[in-house]
């Protein structure tokens, strides 16, 4: 299971923090460093904004702990939990909505970050990129998982 487990964490990674880095560009012109430098800045307040490239380094590894605490927690509640077993796309459905939560309403509040108010529109894009960069792997590859164990 940790083969499985690390494997969709740097798939999931690697396909979130492209979007990110796409949507970001694509919407504020963003570049992908500041995008990193953000999500460092959860820890770090506006120092993560200068410096060298720690920062944005330390904001890829965030973004890849995170998740890896998604994907972790979905294997140990997929055999405990009867409704996520039902369906990759509910589960996935389930995976993003709890991580866009869990991130927008209870880590961005506790860190250095300040909030911005929650818009509907950048909510849904956010849980849609969530869904399928994050959620359809992770649901995908439990279920391959625990399929081979039965």
């Amino acid at each position: 299971m940790k083969k499985e487990i690390f494997k969709v964490t740097l798939i999931s990674g690697m396909l979130d923090i492209m979007a990110a880095f796409s949507q970001a560009y694509m919407v504020r012109k963003t570049p992908p460093d500041i995008v990193l430098r953000y999500i460092a800045s959860g820890l770090f307040g506006k120092p993560a904004f200068s410096g060298g490239v720690i920062y944005p380094t330390l904001g890829l590894v965030f973004h890849f702990l995170i998740v890896f605490a998604c994907a972790v927690t979905y294997f140990w509640l997929f055999t405990r939990v009867a409704l996520l077993r039902r369906s990759v796309l509910l589960s996935a459905f389930l995976i993003a909505l709890v991580a866009w939560v869990v991130t927008t309403q209870v880590v961005i509040r506790l860190s250095k970050i300040t909030a911005a108010p929650v818009e509907l529109n950048s909510a849904l894009v956010a849980i849609v990129i969530l869904w399928i960069c994050v959620g359809l792997p992770i649901a995908f590859m439990a279920k391959q998982h625990f399929k081979k164990t039965e």
